[in-house]
């Protein structure tokens, strides 16, 4: 089973693909590989998903905001490949958690991202990752994921 199949018997709607903010691009293809720009949990209304994880957010609204990240960064991929087919694999991600200094979860906030890439991408959804506390987050966002995949020949 294909990963667009996948997302449709999750029944998993995914938000507009996001546009950049300042000079950059959400996404670029290098040969075999497409690098995703940092996305934020954008919800399928347009808003995101704020807050401090140790302060206003615990630890499942934490991952349920990487999650939806995640979902972000799939609309992304789409709009830049025409199908989550395309993709053969994860190859790494790097999650960043806006949290209060003595938070110490963020490897277990990202795990609502990793999840995900699983349950769409099977096996080839688990790739290397890095989870890490940030201060502040653009716009306040709860969580800011950035991802390369590699791409089917």
């Amino acid at each position: 089973m294909g990963a667009e199949d996948r997302l449709a018997e999750l029944r998993l709607e995914l938000p507009p693909a996001s546009k950049p903010v300042a000079t950059y691009v959400t996404a670029l293809r290098v040969g075999g590989m497409l690098y995703v720009s940092g996305h934020g949990p954008l919800r399928s209304d347009g808003t995101m998903i704020t807050g401090r994880l140790g302060d206003e957010l615990d630890v499942p609204a934490g991952m349920a905001a990487a999650r939806q990240t995640g979902l972000a960064i799939l609309a992304t991929v789409r709009s830049h490949l025409g199908s989550l087919d395309q993709v053969a694999r994860l190859i790494k991600s790097l999650g960043m958690v806006n949290c209060t200094p003595d938070f110490g979860d963020q490897p277990k906030v990202i795990n609502g991202f990793s999840d995900l890439m699983k349950d769409v991408f099977g096996d080839a959804g688990i790739g290397t990752r890095s989870a890490v506390g940030m201060g502040a987050l653009p716009g306040g966002i709860a969580v800011e994921i950035e991802a390369i995949f590699q791409i089917k020949d």
